[in-house]
């Protein structure tokens, strides 16, 4: 069986949230977890926090929470993450072959920011 290769990234809001929107530099947690295009499971996490910066996460990752409909606390969403915007050509552990697409199901839980 072959897979369609991603092209772009698909945002699919599962749950709108109705608490705090994720900015810039927000540190952030959420619950989450990654499977490649057969549907197998290479991570997951019930307590991810982090900042939220182009730096820090993979781009698709950084587009699909924040660009341009930022999650809000309480909100699902699934991300369909291309290579290019995941981890392009390298290989990530004995999990993560190269240019793999990424597929996550992400829910907001707490966005902390400096205000």
């Amino acid at each position: 069986m072959t897979v369609e290769k991603l092209t772009e990234l698909t945002i699919n809001d599962l749950e709108i949230g109705t608490g705090k929107a994720v900015e810039k530099g927000a540190l952030i947690t959420c619950k989450y977890t990654g499977k490649l295009a057969d549907g197998s499971v290479f991570d997951s996490s019930d307590a991810f926090q982090f900042v939220i910066s182009a730096k820090r996460v993979i781009q698709g990752w950084y587009q699909g929470i924040i660009g341009d409909n930022p999650m809000k606390v309480g909100g699902k969403r699934t991300l369909a993450v291309p290579a290019e915007l995941g981890y392009g050509e390298r290989q990530i552990g004995d999990k993560i072959p190269p240019h793999s697409d990424l597929y996550f199901e992400i829910e907001l839980l707490e966005v902390l920011t400096r205000d």
